[in-house]
């Protein structure tokens, strides 16, 4: 290695006393403070999966559940909770027993009582439906941008 080369791997590239970083090195490091970060990551992944992998009985019943949530209403606004971006998350169980993670718009919405349970009513309803749980959640906060752009349209917001 001639010395200028010597120089400027001490140096760097704009002569600034800091030595040039290998590009392999900086991998490596990227890789371990991620896979450090990633733990919960992979647990999420993996529960993403198993939902991925219903079952076409739990598939048919998921789509019959979210077509029956498509028929609640908040009072308020005239279009439908799931549109709204409300239901976070339907999950149907191989004994086809259904939870229902959802929001509301604020927490002083004043059909906080009735929504939750129109929709479980409306669920318990179906055909072969197994035990029903309603999860109310503040995160994430709703906000307009979780409507669906059918939402947007129908409600003037674009």
């Amino acid at each position: 290695m001639s010395e200028d080369m010597k120089q400027e791997s001490f140096e760097g590239a704009f002569g600034d006393g800091i030595p040039p970083v290998d590009p392999a090195s900086e991998k490596e490091v990227i890789d371990r403070s991620e896979s450090a970060d990633s733990s919960t990551d992979i647990i999420e992944q993996a529960s993403l999966e198993e939902l991925a992998a219903l079952t076409p009985e739990q598939e048919r019943v998921k789509n019959l559940v979210i077509t029956v949530i498509r028929t609640v209403f908040d009072p308020e606004i005239p279009v439908n909770i799931y549109e709204l971006g409300l239901i976070y998350a339907v999950e149907v169980s191989t004994s086809n027993d259904v939870k229902v993670k959802f929001t509301l718009t604020s927490p002083n919405c004043p059909a906080a009582q009735d929504l939750p349970m129109e929709m479980e009513r409306k669920i318990k309803s179906l055909e072969g439906i197994g035990e029903v749980t309603m999860e109310l959640t503040w995160e994430p906060t709703w906000t307009p941008e979780l409507m669906t752009e059918a939402a947007k349209l129908q409600l003037n917001m674009f």
